[in-house]
């Protein structure tokens, strides 16, 4: 059974049809499915990059946000079955599909630093270079790698060992390898999709979670735990990625429009997300004065980072000699930025 015939009976015959027929009448008319809103970092992203494609072109693109078309899986299956051109999924949710991708989710192979970070992303060989043939093996071409913050960790109690985060459930994506993280880490994860968070928050079904601080304020996770930890362990990383067919079908000049219009897309967001980042710790700051903001010195980092080589090693295990020699290659594209 094909993706288009699974997906066809997932959402219904109807829908496909329909989705079909716009392709056919309106090949300038692009479809992009992103995670998250148009005032989110996604959101941003595709705005800009729709700017420069319709700036540039006669083509136009047509954005569709978190929810739209489904979850996560069925916008994935669409834009593998053609009928979407463009999609953005963090590797949170795509590391089923693509095992590699999962290497940004291994604990401190990615800076905090902004300024290191626009150089990690946008020169490191790994990023740039290495998952291209990844990607596409799965029908799909890679425009961009971002990120969207740091990961920020919040608790009802402090904590600064791993020792401290003993039997505190924490909540993850649902994603095998964050779960790897955060039990190496001492605590106790449970998987849990997003729109099940602030119900399990509330009820005390877990005791807490990681986000960037934009979505600790958004969703005034800082009112619903006590404390704020910045561990210094990676960044809330995503991808854009144009379905290989759609891609390999336009002509030259198109091929360079999407390129460009990526590469705009990137420089924008690279700024905008540290702004929005900042932003939310401030607003944090502001309207909860008492909220605890920990930062674990490098000293504190050390026995975490000492328990993300258990992690290291399952990343290698699921992901094989292409993942571990794209996580080699991340570190040295850290050491190459920082300095």
């Amino acid at each position: 059974m094909t993706v288009s015939t699974r997906f066809a009976l997932r959402i219904g015959a109807p829908l496909v049809a329909a989705l079909l027929a716009t392709t056919a009448a309106h090949a300038d008319n692009w479809r992009y499915a992103m995670e998250e809103g148009l005032e989110d970092p996604q959101g941003l992203y595709a705005t800009k990059f729709k700017e420069e494609i319709e700036a540039n072109s006669d083509h136009t693109v047509q954005i569709y946000a978190v929810g739209t078309l489904g979850e996560s899986a069925d916008a994935m299956e669409q834009a593998q079955a053609g009928l979407l051109q463009f999609i953005d999924q963090s590797p949170g949710f795509t590391g089923a599909l693509i095992p590699e991708a999962e290497a940004f989710l291994v604990p401190y192979v990615q800076p905090t630093d902004p300024k290191v970070v626009r150089k990690f992303f946008k020169e490191g060989v790994a990023v740039n270079e290495m998952f291209h043939e990844i990607y596409r093996e799965q029908g799909l071409e890679l425009l961009s790698v971002f990120p969207e913050g740091e990961m920020v960790v919040t608790t009802m109690e402090e904590f600064r060992t791993p020792a401290d985060l003993e039997g505190m459930k924490i909540r993850t994506m649902t994603s095998p390898l964050l779960l790897e993280t955060y039990t190496a880490f001492g605590a106790s994860p449970i998987a849990m999709p997003w729109g099940e968070l602030i119900g399990g928050l509330k009820t005390k079904m877990v005791d807490g979670q990681e986000n960037p601080a934009i979505w600790i304020e958004a969703y005034d996770l800082d009112n619903l735990t006590n404390v704020m930890t910045y561990t210094g362990h990676g960044q809330y990383t995503t991808a854009v990625m144009a379905n290989a067919d759609f891609y390999d079908g336009l002509s030259d000049a198109d091929k360079e429009l999407v390129q460009n219009a990526s590469q705009a897309a990137l420089d924008y967001i690279l700024d905008v997300a540290v702004e929005l980042d900042a932003t939310g710790l401030a607003k944090i700051k502001k309207t909860n004065p008492d909220y605890v903001i920990n930062r674990l010195t490098t000293e504190e980092r050390a026995p975490f980072q000492e328990r993300a080589k258990a992690v290291e090693a399952a990343f290698v295990e699921r992901a094989g000699e292409r993942g571990a020699a794209i996580l080699e290659q991340m570190k040295a594209d850290l050491v190459t930025a920082q300095q």
